[in-house]
């Protein structure tokens, strides 16, 4: 089962959540507390910290239709995942996470429910708003790396910059997102492979540049789809080491799919997938 938890409420132009946003009580905001019968004291047990949720989807369903045949994907699911932490999502091949992921990512939109961002919903957002959503507050890596063979990977890893950025703005600030693409590239262990193309490197490098590429614009969340899936276990182990570096140090906000128990372990949340619908873990 998913961790509750709710976000800050913001002012947006977009739709917002239906749902009602709770605030986090700390010890300079909370209000007085009714002391018990008989007590002169307020006890430190009943105050209570509310973590913001980030990413969060309600009775989210889809199915995929082909020609006559129609194959449920995933019915009627609830998720949430809390800001700073790293949520799993746990399932075999075939229960639908990679398609929750794609979800959540804006990739494809459910046949039914809502999915909200910071308690703005997003699945409904026109196709352009979707695009500068996931440029701007998504990082996405994938198993099969999905970079472009004819470029080097420092090439690969400015690819969402100089789309964000526009031709003009890239041109003048080329110097500095440059230097900021190759700091990445050597926190993530590949500053001896910058101008490499990825036909020359190993499966762990590829998956690295792939993070670094994820990472370049500065996002939010990163949604992970088997990130260690296609890799030996311990270069597998090392990517995942990575990603609890850049969750501890940086505070990111991390959505991981894997079939993994182990890695799924490692993570601060889980979320239990099978046969389409959400389990209790």
């Amino acid at each position: 089962m998913s961790s509750t938890g709710s976000s800050h409420p913001k002012q947006h132009t977009m739709n917002q959540s239906p749902t009602p946003q709770l605030k986090v009580i700390s010890d300079e905001t909370a209000l007085p507390l009714r002391p018990q019968a008989g007590s002169n004291q307020i006890s430190q047990s009943n105050l209570t910290l509310v973590q913001p949720t980030m990413l969060e989807a309600h009775s989210v369903s889809k199915t995929y239709r082909k020609g006559r045949n129609e194959v449920p994907v995933l019915i009627d699911c609830d998720f949430q995942a809390t800001n700073g932490k790293i949520t799993a999502i746990l399932g075999q091949s075939g229960s639908g996470k990679s398609t929750l992921l794609h979800l959540l990512g804006t990739l494809d939109a459910p046949d039914q429910g809502e999915i909200y961002f910071d308690g703005t919903r997003i699945d409904n957002l026109p196709r352009r708003k979707r695009d500068l959503f996931r440029n701007t507050k998504l990082g996405m890596i994938f198993q099969f790396y999905h970079l472009l063979p004819e470029i080097s990977a420092l090439q690969n890893v400015l690819m969402p910059l100089m789309i964000q950025q526009g031709f003009w703005t890239y041109l003048a600030r080329r110097r500095q997102i440059i230097e900021r693409a190759k700091d990445l590239m050597v926190r993530v262990g590949l500053g001896h492979r910058m101008h490499h193309k990825p036909r020359e490197l190993s499966g762990g490098e590829m998956q690295r540049a792939a993070i670094a590429r994820a990472l370049v614009a500065q996002p939010e969340l990163l949604l992970a789809d088997e990130p260690t899936g296609n890799l030996d276990r311990k270069t597998g182990s090392q990517i995942l080491e990575l990603l609890h570096e850049l969750n501890q140090q940086d505070g990111l906000t991390i959505v991981m799919v894997t079939h993994d128990e182990s890695v799924a372990k490692s993570c601060d949340q889980i979320i239990q997938l099978r046969d389409g619908r959400i389990e209790g873990t």
